[in-house]
């Protein structure tokens, strides 16, 4: 695609990436085949190729409208376009540089600029979010059932924190071992795991990083938390934020930068980072690219960013030294496995949660169109209600097609979606697992 990007308009090292993206394009339209916006609607704007092309105008003419921001707004950032695309088209780059682009040049109404904001400021600070939902505790017999359902559960799987692991001062102590004593240290040098908390998650399903934790002990695994770590910053990020954003990456390498060293000094070393929602992995996975402008920072970031990795691919690891001892408790769970977008397109691990239960004994069912998002995408369900629920209903459809008991996936954000629109339970993957391990 041939580009004439007026200069100025941005800074240079993201004028060459908007070019490097647009150049790789060449209009195939693939990409359309599997958007969930395009396929709602049949609007070419509302795909990634006429996305590209709005994009491709406003850095040419130096202006744009409230139509290219909503078309810009209604993109699910899925990246389904880019497991599709034949060319490696990096579409993720693109939008994020228009949509920055398209704030300044198309500035929102005040409304929607305050509303943007409020989001922000109720998931990053995790305090004000954990006392509201305490405070909605309160009064939640008083809130229709289909709420109560989503935000208080009754019934949920309630793990007890495994005794031994070790909270935040970034001083990492030994845990004893569990069931499997040393099995991964022959793996990977006795390394630490460090359990990156969400934002949402710890008020809202706090058993799914307990049952990690459950997990990890029963292989003799230390977990270290960091309370100086702060939200990852993907809500932001993604609700007109960036430099917030960036701010907050700074924050979390700061607080992990320690851990890491103490492992390069000889004591026990930092050897995987990993968040139980796949929508903070991908985030966090990205932080040499949100950080590739700042020389303090970016080579940190690239170092933490290899230690990165989702629970799947932990698990993997230390379920292939010695397998796990669910025996048979999980052969008749009637279960259907929803795939994140952030997990299968954004960190590119389609098929590994499903290649991993199945080898644990459990039968998943194919699911219909599982590469279509299930409209959560973090804010867009706030942000754009509308698209949000028709693609949550095409899912819970595909889903329920045979039926099953309950619904397990990867990400807080679809879990809690998913939630909304369905009487069956929705629970982490994780949970299952730890809910089978036998009592030690």
């Amino acid at each position: 695609m041939q580009v004439n990007l007026i200069e100025g308009l941005l800074p240079q090292t993201e004028m060459r990436r908007a070019e490097e993206v647009l150049n790789a394009c060449v209009h195939c339209g693939f990409c359309t085949a599997t958007c969930p916006t395009y396929l709602q609607g049949g609007n070419e704007l509302d795909s990634p190729r006429g996305r590209i092309y709005l994009i491709k105008e406003m850095l040419e003419q130096g202006s744009a409208s409230a139509v290219t921001r909503t078309h810009l707004d209604r993109c699910v950032t899925c990246l389904s376009c880019e497991t599709t695309c034949p060319s490696g088209v990096e579409y993720h780059k693109l939008v994020a540089i228009g949509r920055s682009a398209s704030e300044r040049l198309a500035p929102r109404g005040l409304w929607q600029r305050g509303l943007r904001w409020g989001l922000r400021k109720l998931l990053v600070t995790r305090g004000l979010f954990a006392a509201l939902i305490r405070m909605g505790r309160w009064f939640s017999v008083l809130l229709p059932a289909r709420v109560r359902r989503v935000y208080f559960p009754v019934g949920a799987h309630q793990f007890t924190r495994p005794r031994n692991h070790t909270r935040s001062n970034g001083q990492s102590t030994p845990v004893q071992p569990g069931l499997r004593s040393g099995t991964f240290t022959q793996q990977v040098e006795a390394g630490t795991v460090l359990l990156v908390r969400g934002c949402v998650q710890p008020s809202l399903r706090p058993q799914t990083d307990v049952a990690l934790e459950k997990i990890l002990q029963h292989s003799g695994i230390p977990v270290l938390h960091s309370s100086a770590a702060n939200c990852c910053g993907a809500a932001s990020f993604h609700t007109s934020g960036e430099a917030e954003a960036r701010d907050l990456a700074r924050t979390n390498i700061d607080a992990w930068w320690p851990l890491y060293q103490q492992g390069q000094d000889g004591n026990t070393s930092l050897r995987a980072i990993v968040s139980t929602a796949s929508g903070c992995g991908v985030h966090l996975k990205d932080y040499p690219h949100l950080l590739v402008d700042d020389p303090e920072y970016r080579e940190k970031a690239a170092i933490l960013a290899a230690l990165i990795c989702d629970p799947v691919e932990l698990l993997e690891r230390v379920f292939a030294e010695v397998p796990p001892v669910f025996g048979n408790r999980l052969r008749d769970l009637d279960l259907v496995f929803h795939c994140p977008c952030t997990l299968q397109h954004g960190q590119g691990l389609s098929g590994r949660v499903e290649r991993l239960l199945q080898g644990l004994g459990i039968t998943l069912p194919p699911v219909t169109d599982s590469h279509l998002c299930c409209g959560s995408a973090g804010t867009y369900s706030i942000l754009q209600a509308g698209m949000s629920k028709r693609l949550r209903s095409e899912k819970l459809r595909h889903l329920q097609e045979h039926d099953p008991k309950s619904i397990i996936t990867a990400n807080i954000g679809c879990q809690l979606y998913l939630q909304g629109g369905t009487d069956k339970p929705v629970c982490h993957w994780l949970e299952i697992l730890a809910d089978a391990l036998p009592d030690s």
